[in-house]
């Protein structure tokens, strides 16, 4: 593989000699800026070799360097190696930036390119203030992937469907004007959508062009007069046509996106993080833009009583299917054979057994051992372990069912632990109580809630790099913002009817890993004379391993909330089980 990447890197240098570019930047965006593009648009991939799905690759003539985050860390120094491509360790202090290193790798008055149908509008306007700052250019032109990725898979043209309102609890034309509403207020007339997810939320469509993620590849552009759904014609069919119509929706080519944009002459609601920089530069200079952040992607964040009941639905049968997949591992494993690529296929044979199951939410992490310390761990036939009957396995694993999305990590004992590894599950399980429990003023963001869940390993000395929840889409996206709960501050603050995840975690390189995550429901507790307070309701339906549990480390309140949930599981999944999976379920949540 290092060969070819070298080839690659050879091929893009020369194209860069070409069009007089010193440097070239490949983020791992699409055109609506994905978190996770279509195979189209996955040359960050293509030219390094490194399959995780955050990272940026800058290369200069000489020199190639991939930024990522801690999350990939083990995982890009082992992808990477001989491949000329060298690991920024981003967030680092010692990391520097790529505008600092690309300062101190070329000259002044030299030129670095960027694809801007696949870059960011802010952050492109952003790179070209601090590359001028270094006195280095920056060109928006070209997409060399056009010309040197010669088996590049086409753009997907798979047809959509529709969701119904029976699992969407309403109709498109009814979110349609909701949004007009909100832009209006905030002066705009238009508002224009990139964002994949948004735009299936908005529409009641769903789509298979971008594996584990249900959207189609789509542009829209709303307004009081005219909604437009910018896509392919090959993605339509009759049925679909026909529910967009009866919306009020026009349906357009969607190429002719640019073309529609170059001529609009209303004031234009958009988020310059979600439309690209072309595109955006596509807008008439006269026109008035209104740069927030969408009011569509709050709006879907916030889920109606018909999601919400999806969720629930979802998540009692994913819950079915966890304690039959559980049993059979802690049944297999003693008689060994089982391996961590083998987790991911049974987990999917389990759960499509169940109704509305439609796929995974996203490739399943089954980390036994070592492995479990690579936080995005990807199984593969070269990397996968043998699950021996000692140590931890950590399974970070979810589902795509019509009426709801699931996204669930266990870390269970499959044998004999040390007395390390049980303080570091007891405090990692500490937190993610501590999050659960948290009640919580209105207006009260993520980042100050964050705390709730490290407090522990804090005082210990530990931390972990990753963020602790992220929002969760309904038959959507399983990372969905705008909320989230980090260190890093975002504004967004925590709303009824989010649904985020709680995920703690804990790791040791090269010895183990251990995360516990559920998907928690932000509810409203009380009103009191200092205002309204918000509260967390946990949705997933699966026990917690007690095993590792140091019960002396719990107070009586995190006792009580894990005895508690324990119930709770076992009260709404028992008259969905046979008696033996009854049985299994009763003695894994027995009260400690």
């Amino acid at each position: 593989m290092s060969n070819t990447i070298h080839k690659r890197l050879n091929a893009l240098r020369s194209f860069m000699e070409e069009k007089g570019l010193h440097a070239f930047i490949i983020p791992t965006t699409d055109s609506h800026l994905s978190e996770y593009p279509a195979l189209h648009w996955a040359a960050r991939e293509w030219i390094s070799g490194f399959t995780g799905s955050a990272g940026t690759v800058v290369v200069t003539r000489e020199k190639a360097g991939l930024w990522t985050d801690s999350r990939y860390f083990l995982q890009a120094e082992t992808e990477l190696e001989g491949s000329g491509v060298d690991l920024f360790k981003d967030g680092l202090p010692t990391t520097p930036t790529m505008e600092e290193w690309l300062g101190s790798e070329l000259g002044r008055g030299e030129s670095v390119g960027i694809d801007g149908n696949v870059y960011a509008a802010k952050e492109a306007f952003n790179l070209s203030h601090k590359l001028n700052m270094k006195g280095l250019h920056l060109i928006s032109d070209y997409d060399p992937f056009a010309s040197i990725w010669h088996d590049r898979p086409a753009i997907p043209t798979n047809p959509i469907f529709v969701l119904p309102e029976k699992y969407t609890g309403e109709a498109a034309s009814k979110k349609i004007a909701r949004i007009c509403d909100i832009i209006e207020k905030q002066g705009a007339e238009s508002l224009l959508v990139a964002a994949l997810d948004t735009i299936a939320w908005i529409f009641n469509i769903r789509g298979n062009d971008v594996k584990c993620n249900p959207v189609a590849v789509s542009y829209a552009y709303i307004s009081r007069k005219e909604t437009v759904l910018f896509i392919d014609p090959k993605k339509l069919t009759a049925e679909t046509s026909d529910y967009l119509k009866s919306e009020d929706v026009t349906i357009a080519e969607y190429s002719k996106i640019y073309d529609y944009v170059a001529k609009i002459q209303t004031s234009v609601c958009l988020d310059s993080n979600k439309v690209t920089f072309s595109l955006y530069n596509t807008i008439p200079s006269d026109n008035r833009i209104i740069d927030i952040p969408s009011p569509a992607d709050l709006m879907k964040s916030i889920k109606n009583e018909t999601e919400i009941q999806g969720f629930k639905n979802a998540m009692e049968r994913d819950g079915v299917a966890l304690v039959r997949f559980f049993m059979w591992l802690e049944k297999a494993i003693p008689q060994g054979g089982v391996t961590e690529i083998m987790i991911p296929q049974k987990l999917v044979e389990y759960r499509s057994q169940q109704d509305n199951f439609v796929g995974e939410s996203f490739d399943t992490i089954s980390g036994y051992g070592p492995n479990g310390a690579i936080v995005h761990y990807h199984v593969s036939e070269k990397s996968s372990l043998e699950v021996k009957a000692e140590g931890f396995l950590l399974i970070d694993s979810g589902a795509q069912y019509f009426d709801g999305t699931t996204d669930i990590t266990r870390t269970v004992a499959v044998g004999p632990l040390s007395e390390q590894m049980k303080k570091d599950y007891t405090m990692v399980l500490k937190g993610h109580i501590d999050l659960a429990t948290a009640i919580f003023p209105q207006g009260t963001r993520g980042s100050q809630l964050d705390i709730l869940a490290r407090r522990t390993m804090w005082d210990n000395g530990i931390n972990y790099l990753h963020g602790t929840g992220h929002g969760i889409g309904h038959f959507l996206n399983v990372h969905e913002g705008p909320q989230n709960i980090r260190m890093n501050e975002n504004p967004t603050t925590m709303l009824v009817g989010m649904v985020t995840s709680n995920e703690p975690g804990l790791y040791r390189a090269g010895q183990y890993g251990i995360r516990t995550e559920n998907l928690i429901l932000t509810q409203h507790e009380t009103t009191t004379e200092f205002g309204d307070f918000y509260s967390f309701k946990t949705l997933t339906l699966c026990p917690i391993d007690t095993t590792p549990v140091i019960k002396e480390m719990l107070t009586a309140e995190e006792i009580s909330w894990l005895n508690e949930y324990h119930k709770f599981v076992y009260d709404r999944l028992s008259p969905l089980l046979t008696e033996d999976e009854k049985r299994w379920l009763k003695d894994k949540t027995n009260e400690i």
